[in-house]
């Protein structure tokens, strides 16, 4: 109990909050359900890690398992679709497609910072 006390106020004191704050990158979420889902996820994340300026970006990697073809997965960056890709039953190489989704979202993560940084791009035009 003494210690679940000490770390409460030590979490809590004003002075740790102020001193030592804490940066979160961006988050990179698993929604996958098979074999080669979690294949493709876990050579995306030992790559994502890589990745520079990947913060208030949200990435999820995400798997519809569609029966007797395979499944596809879909790489959403904040909401949106970047990249899709399909995998049949059979277990084949997943490499090439994971460097190509991680080349997507980088070029997709630099168009949505410059689109949020730059005032003078419109969205229509005026």
């Amino acid at each position: 109990m003494l210690y679940k006390l000490l770390i409460l106020l030590f979490l809590f004191n004003p002075s740790t909050l102020l001193s030592s704050e804490v940066e979160i990158g961006g988050l990179l979420l698993d929604n996958t359900r098979s074999r080669q889902g979690h294949e493709f996820f876990t050579a995306f994340s030992q790559l994502w890690q890589d990745v520079p300026n990947t913060n208030s970006h949200v990435v999820v990697i995400k798997e519809v398992v569609i029966p007797r073809s395979g499944t596809r997965l879909t790489v959403i960056l904040n909401n949106q679709n970047v990249y899709v890709t399909y995998l049949g039953r059979r277990q084949s190489p997943i490499k090439d497609r994971v460097e190509q989704a991680v080349l997507i979202l980088i070029e997709a993560m630099a168009q949505s910072q410059l689109s949020q940084s730059n005032p003078d791009l419109a969205t229509n035009g005026w």
